[in-house]
């Protein structure tokens, strides 16, 4: 007889896992791959679209803006979608909008046309970690949840990796059009293989359909959802770990090391590819640390939280010009264990619901990093150009969305914990009576 918990022991009924469920969740993880690499490819080039498109701090990040609103905006949509449609056909549908989106900043003329084509990209981007996730959920057992999420969030990593590294000598290279436009056929490549090779789930696994019951329906699985406190916290801890090295990555980082520190973009370059290793390492060493010690998960999230505020205040602080390299190493080193603290809020979200809310509680959850990093760009842009340029200003509003969402945790972890301990024991009552 098998035991549950969400602690990650076998659950009844859970999928196999093996060779296949690596083989089909490895193309959807291709997709967020390429995903990636599109919503970064602004990280690179943002020096370049200021003298391509003739705009200010403020103008340069409302591009990283609108393309955040988007994505944030899509996640409760797509978590729905999900839930309702498959994970194959909202990948596909990604694929679709975030190449043709690519192409289009690639060609974009003017300033508002390239705005455009962020937003479709940003829309697509929107579909495809849920998705994961959902396709996490359907074909490995349960106590991988942990470990298969920061995966997931690696490989991603790796997609920035290449932005970083790959395109941006593509772009000093072969210029803007060929860089971006070249760049657009990793999306036909993962659509060819998700339309050929991709399923939903294994066989044997078939989730019940659902009935169609339209706007009713959306509103119970949001309400439903959201009245979890697993849910709410699982939203402030992404929202709280996530935005700092988003913002840094995607797009002041290089701005802020090049301009404000004094740093060549090669140097800058190698800072920021450090952040992205320092991620893919971190995520590995959470995701086993998580598996095994499921109490674990806040200390390792606030933690990183005190971390990156620390490391920030020195830099910032620091009674020079420049900060010193080896402090700027060491940020970028802590900055990179952001991503997989962010995961640690999906593991919060999973065991409070049920696996027909999956994907709608993922979409809320994956709203919290993309809202504070959306507001950040925007509060970072608008204060360099209020200052002129003052980095140290600037930056500064990191600390405010921090003690923002550490107050949030702090409230609401008690109730979450009680609601989790409950659903164990249920399980195990539900359990006792699954025949062997």
């Amino acid at each position: 007889m098998s035991s549950a918990t969400s602690a990650g022991k076998v659950l009844p009924g859970d999928p196999p896992g093996g060779r296949r469920a690596l083989a089909v969740w490895g193309i959807g993880v291709a997709v967020y791959f390429v995903a990636v690499i599109f919503r970064t490819s602004l990280g690179v080039a943002g020096l370049d679209a200021v003298d391509r498109f003739h705009v200010n701090a403020s103008a340069l990040s409302t591009f990283s803006i609108l393309q955040l609103l988007v994505y944030a905006g899509m996640q409760i949509p797509v978590g729905l979608l999900v839930d309702r449609l498959g994970t194959k056909k909202v990948l596909g549908i990604g694929v679709v909008l975030f190449t043709v989106g690519q192409l289009g900043f690639a060609f974009s003329p003017s300033y508002g046309m390239a705005l455009a084509s962020r937003a479709l990209l940003g829309c697509g981007d929107a579909m495809t970690f849920i998705s994961v996730l959902r396709l996490g959920t359907r074909w490995f057992p349960a106590r991988r949840g942990p470990m298969i999420a920061q995966l997931a969030g690696l490989v991603g990593m790796a997609g920035n990796l290449v932005s970083t590294l790959v395109l941006a000598r593509l772009l000093h290279g072969v210029g803007w059009t060929a860089a971006f436009a070249g760049s657009a056929l990793a999306g036909v490549v993962v659509l060819v293989l998700l339309l050929l090779f991709l399923k939903d789930h294994p066989e044997g696994h078939e989730p019940e359909p659902l009935p169609h019951q339209g706007a009713a329906y959306v509103r119970r699985q949001i309400a439903t959802s959201w009245r979890e406190p697993g849910t709410r916290l699982g939203l402030w801890v992404h929202f709280t770990t996530q935005f700092p090295a988003m913002v840094f990555l995607l797009l002041w980082g290089m701005p802020f090391l090049v301009e404000a520190q004094g740093l060549t973009r090669g140097t800058a370059g190698g800072l920021l590819t450090l952040v992205v290793l320092s991620n893919m390492t971190v995520g590995l060493v959470y995701g086993q640390i998580i598996a095994r010690h499921h109490a674990a998960r806040l200390p390792l999230a606030l933690g990183t939280v005190g971390a990156t505020a620390l490391l920030w205040a020195a830099t910032l602080a620091y009674p020079a010009d420049h900060a010193p390299m080896w402090l700027l190493v060491v940020l970028c080193a802590v900055l990179g264990a952001c991503g997989p603290a962010s995961m640690i809020g999906f593991d919060f979200a999973r065991p409070a619901n049920p696996p027909e809310r999956q994907g709608t509680a993922s979409g809320i959850t994956n709203m919290g990093g993309f809202v504070a990093s959306m507001t950040t760009l925007f509060a970072v842009g608008v204060l360099l150009d209020a200052t002129g340029d003052d980095y140290t200003v600037a930056f500064s509003s990191v600390f405010v969305l921090q003690a923002v969402g550490v107050s949030q945790i702090l409230r609401l972890r008690g109730r979450a914990a009680l609601r989790e301990r409950e659903r164990l024991v249920a399980s195990r009552v539900e359990t006792v009576h699954v025949p062997v």
